[in-house]
């Protein structure tokens, strides 16, 4: 089966594979859930939370270090939370002088960042495995089949779709440019010129690919459209939950929830 490059979903032959896609997004859902409602200061909870999403990447036969790579992403967008350091009270770390202002550093500042930090690279986690273990069209028919509304299934669906259509674009433009370049036989010497005419040819290819997929994109609207396209995905019913199904389903609430109690018990 061909995989498109930008497609995360890696065919394997696991467990996790085989679970019904309505299973495996309420789980994540509830797991995101718990991560989220974890308080900050419960490091033990975090640590089982993480090998708990740690075993299901090596049972879904994905490997921890393909996920951990992935969810470096979350990084740079952790750094968001680096202010959250400075506006608690309690005990000082060290301060940063700021013309008139005064910036003091707590430890229950950095506790929090921490917690921060940590629930966004767990969470990050559950949804690579998920998107890497179901195809997006499962995917889809297990949000309707939970009742998420057609109308945010729809656009999820056509937002991903088109995401095809953009890279698509952008590939022929860059084949037509890499056509239509020439290069100097002279050794050393650079293809195209100063900085501000790349900038300017950067600009008119990103305005071109705009106008490009936005026709484009009308275009298969407009056919989607005149084959019956009403906003709802026509797909086989989906069978019902087998009983293995259902105590999978149930163990992993009952043991979801018990990790979340134990958390807001003993550190809430």
């Amino acid at each position: 089966m061909h995989i498109h490059f930008l497609d995360p979903y890696q065919p394997r032959t696991s467990p996790i594979h085989a679970l019904d896609a309505r299973i495996k997004f309420v789980l994540t859902v509830a797991f995101i859930l718990t991560v989220s409602l974890t308080p900050v200061a419960a490091w033990p909870v975090y640590i089982l939370l993480l090998a708990l999403i740690l075993s299901v990447e090596i049972l879904s036969g994905l490997g921890s270090g393909y996920v951990l790579k992935r969810a470096l992403l979350a990084l740079p967008f952790v750094l968001a939370a680096l202010p959250v350091i400075f506006p608690l009270k309690g005990t000082s770390l060290f301060t940063i002088p700021l013309g008139s202002w005064t910036l003091t550093a707590s430890l229950e500042g950095l506790e929090r960042f921490i917690g921060v930090a940590l629930k966004s690279w767990i969470s990050l986690q559950a949804a690579i495995v998920l998107a890497s273990s179901t195809p997006f069209p499962e995917l889809l028919q297990a949000m309707r089949a939970v009742g998420i509304p057609r109308l945010l299934v729809g656009m999820f669906g056509l937002m991903w779709r088109y995401l095809f259509v953009l890279v698509d674009e952008a590939l022929r433009l860059m084949r037509a440019r890499a056509a239509r370049s020439g290069q100097s036989a002279e050794a050393g010497k650079r293809r195209g010129g100063s900085v501000a005419w790349r900038a300017r040819v950067t600009g008119g290819m990103a305005g071109n690919l705009f106008l490009r997929a936005f026709e484009r994109s009308d275009r298969i609207y407009v056919a989607m459209l005149s084959r019956g396209y009403d906003g709802e995905v026509r797909a086989l019913p989906l069978l019902p939950l087998t009983s293995r199904g259902w105590l999978a389903l149930a163990a992993g609430l009952f043991l979801l929830l018990l990790l979340l109690l134990f958390g807001i018990l003993f550190w809430g």
